[in-house]
């Protein structure tokens, strides 16, 4: 676990994490709104070699990043109403893939995450702090 103190060092942290990064990983992102999630996604597209502008895919539900060294999928479940509707955008076809999908609000639909996948939490220490836990990574 570690303490970013801005958005930036959060970003930096999605950075550093990509250079570990294998075809068909899952990141499972749990937080809460403004805990730095779509921020870490943004290092983590950099660090994977993407020029592509990262934002949070809530209301497309599902962004694809291409141009890095491996295809990025880039979920978020916030607005997800069921296991039905997640099955519809064809999570499966691409979670079992040979990307990487890194999937925000995870916790909603934990049933529906492969055993392999990588879980960080993210909390708001304070209003620029945000701790990020890689516990559950690896």
């Amino acid at each position: 676990m570690f303490i970013s103190a801005s958005a930036a060092e959060t970003e930096a942290a999605g950075a550093r994490l990509a250079g570990t990064i294998q075809p068909g990983d899952v990141l499972a992102l749990v937080g809460d709104l403004g805990a730095g999630k779509t921020q870490f996604v943004k290092g983590l597209a950099k660090g994977l070699g993407s020029t592509e502008v990262v934002t949070s895919p809530t209301f497309t539900l599902v962004h694809e990043y291409q141009g890095s060294r491996l295809p990025i999928y880039h979920f978020d479940f916030y607005r997800i109403e069921s296991l039905a509707a997640l099955r519809a955008i064809g999570f499966d076809e691409i979670v079992f893939g040979n990307g990487v999908s890194v999937i925000e609000w995870a916790d909603r639909f934990a049933e529906a995450i492969p055993p392999q996948a990588r879980w960080i939490t993210f909390e708001m220490a304070s209003e620029d702090q945000r701790r990020i836990d890689l516990s559950n990574f690896g």
